[in-house]
């Protein structure tokens, strides 16, 4: 029953929302994983970000599609949690608290890796400022350790922020701009593939065009 609302869902109000009410302008579409497992990561700035992610997947990989979120922020509330859970697919990501530790905060997601399926990460681990680009988090590093053949694809999205700012709920119709890279080699250290990762989102991120929003 989840799986015919999820398909709804996006056939009648996600993937409209995205390419009718937004303009997106996508370049190397086909870099993109047609299979998983995988792991996409991206810049985050607005909640609009995974709509934009999703939709940019043909439909027979819906049901493979698994954004990762914090649980603190979408299971607040039951309403949110069932619509992220049953609809979005999410995982959901305990963040780790001072002197509080989760026993592994990404078993959930080496599990999905495991079942073939693709991850959809936002390493800065949460929202940033506009365009701007935070420090990444060592999450997929330690995702990529475990599973290294698994691609890891970088991917930068410009504009949303300016859609739908964070913490505003009203939607602007913008020109969105999205550039998908090369897969990033692992090169068999955490912290070096972090930066590397980063460095190659930061690249997508000078080629963007530069844009004037009113």
């Amino acid at each position: 029953m989840n799986r015919l609302l999820r398909l709804l869902f996006w056939i009648l109000i996600g993937r409209p929302l995205v390419l009718v009410v937004l303009g997106l302008n996508v370049r190397n579409l086909k870099g993109l994983p047609r299979q998983g497992p995988a792991i996409v990561v991206a810049n985050h700035n607005s909640h609009l970000d995974t709509f934009v992610l999703m939709s940019l997947f043909p439909l027979r990989l819906l049901h493979r599609l698994r954004p990762v979120a914090a649980a603190d922020y979408f299971l607040r509330n039951r309403a949110i949690a069932w619509f992220t859970l049953n609809i979005v697919n999410m995982i959901p990501i305990e963040r780790v608290r001072a002197g509080k530790r989760a026993a592994d905060p990404l078993q959930d997601c080496a599990k999905a890796l495991a079942a073939g399926e693709i991850l959809l990460v936002y390493p800065e681990g949460t929202r940033g400022e506009t365009e701007a680009l935070a420090k990444f988090k060592g999450g997929v590093a330690r995702l990529k350790e475990q599973y290294p053949d698994v691609p890891v694809v970088p991917v930068y999205m410009q504009g949303l922020s300016r859609a739908l700012p964070k913490g505003e709920y009203t939607l602007v119709p913008v020109v969105v701009d999205v550039f998908v890279g090369e897969p990033v080699v692992w090169s068999g250290n955490r912290q070096a593939f972090t930066q590397a990762l980063q460095d190659s989102v930061t690249t997508l991120a000078a080629a963007a065009p530069s844009r004037t929003w009113r």
